[in-house]
């Protein structure tokens, strides 16, 4: 079933991507099976056979491997079944999944790459191309790993900018949580709505950077202090540059302060110009602000937050994403009827 290797030898070179790599191999055929399990050793890496989808789907879900090799014709469980749930779950999305078959219609091929998977292999297979694709992709898992440590600095960043001023206690949690009732009127989908949590999450983590003595300042900033302050937005940017959100957190970070009429900054964009993630955490970080203590303003309540934004919808604030606040305010009873009605 196999193409001839040639000179057949352990890669040890592959393998210092991971020496304990472990490939899953979800095949029917037990030839098939143990001949890929006996290359992949040779490989550098532990293959294990799975002879079955529920089988597979047991052992990703008990101890998730490095790599799976998937067929896509099993006699229980579909193939393309396991990797869509494989890429749905956040707990194994970023396993690579290489489909092993030997249906080589376009048609296949296509359902595969719409469920996730990484690589498409025609029996019988190219071992050379099998032993490239390995590395490749064992290797780019890897990488994105090491990143999900760099995001957990981020986050951790962003709680160290909160414990600067103790006025803005669960500010973040706040904010995530309004960002995303709005996200969700929106219709956005599961990807976006993680994304505008991760942007109300850091929004202001470039006021690391910032002198503490400016953050944590009772009164009005002097215009030198003030265009220190308005630096937060870009060095925030900067900071999340290397993640795998940045692109679209990024966004978020640079343009929560921009405003609907064009005089924000750092940009000055206008209306729809504004990243729409930017739009939504600027309404609910203005909201908590008027609603929680702070050194610099009396705290108001709902309604009375909810007016100011009526009042500047349209010149500081999105109309629609005013509304749409309103009405979730409204549906969860922390505003009376008589507020929703002001419109815009």
């Amino acid at each position: 079933m196999l193409h001839a290797l040639g000179n057949k030898h352990p890669a040890h070179s592959s393998a210092s991507i991971s020496e304990t790599a472990r490939v899953l191999i979800v095949d029917d055929n037990p030839e098939v099976s143990a001949s890929l399990a006996s290359l992949i050793d040779e490989y550098g890496y532990q293959g294990e056979v799975a002879h079955n989808g529920r089988s597979a789907l047991r052992r990703i879900a008990q101890n998730p491997p490095d790599l799976i090799l998937l067929d896509l014709q099993l006699p229980d469980v579909d193939g393309l079944y396991i990797c869509d749930d494989v890429k749905n779950n956040k707990l194994t999305r970023l396993i690579p999944i290489i489909i092993v078959t030997a249906c080589g219609d376009r048609d296949a091929q296509l359902r595969s790459i719409e469920a996730g998977a990484e690589g498409y292999l025609q029996k019988p297979i190219d071992t050379q191309e099998l032993k490239m694709r390995l590395r490749t992709l064992l290797r780019v898992k890897r990488l994105n790993e090491m990143l999900e440590p760099a995001e957990n600095v981020i986050f951790t960043l962003a709680r160290a900018v909160e414990a600067k001023d103790p006025y803005t206690e669960s500010h973040l949690q706040r904010l995530a949580h309004y960002a995303t009732a709005i996200g969700e009127r929106l219709g956005l989908d599961d990807i976006a709505l993680t994304e505008l949590r991760y942007g109300a999450i850091l929004h202001d983590v470039g006021k690391v950077g910032i002198d503490e003595t400016i953050i944590r300042k009772t009164g009005p900033l002097s215009p030198d202090e003030y265009r220190v302050m308005q630096q937060h937005t870009l060095i925030g940017e900067r900071i999340v540059a290397p993640l795998r959100i940045a692109a679209h957190v990024g966004p978020i970070i640079r343009s929560h302060h921009e405003r609907w009429d064009g005089y924000g900054y750092p940009d000055g964009l206008s209306g729809t110009a504004i990243p729409l993630g930017a739009r939504i955490v600027s309404v609910v970080d203005a909201f908590d602000a008027m609603t929680t203590q702070r050194p610099y303003n009396r705290v108001r309540s709902h309604s009375e937050a909810l007016s100011q934004l009526w009042a500047e919808a349209g010149t500081a604030w999105d109309p629609q994403i005013v509304t749409i606040f309103a009405e979730w305010l409204l549906e969860q009873k922390l505003v009376p009827m008589l507020e929703h009605s002001q419109g815009v």
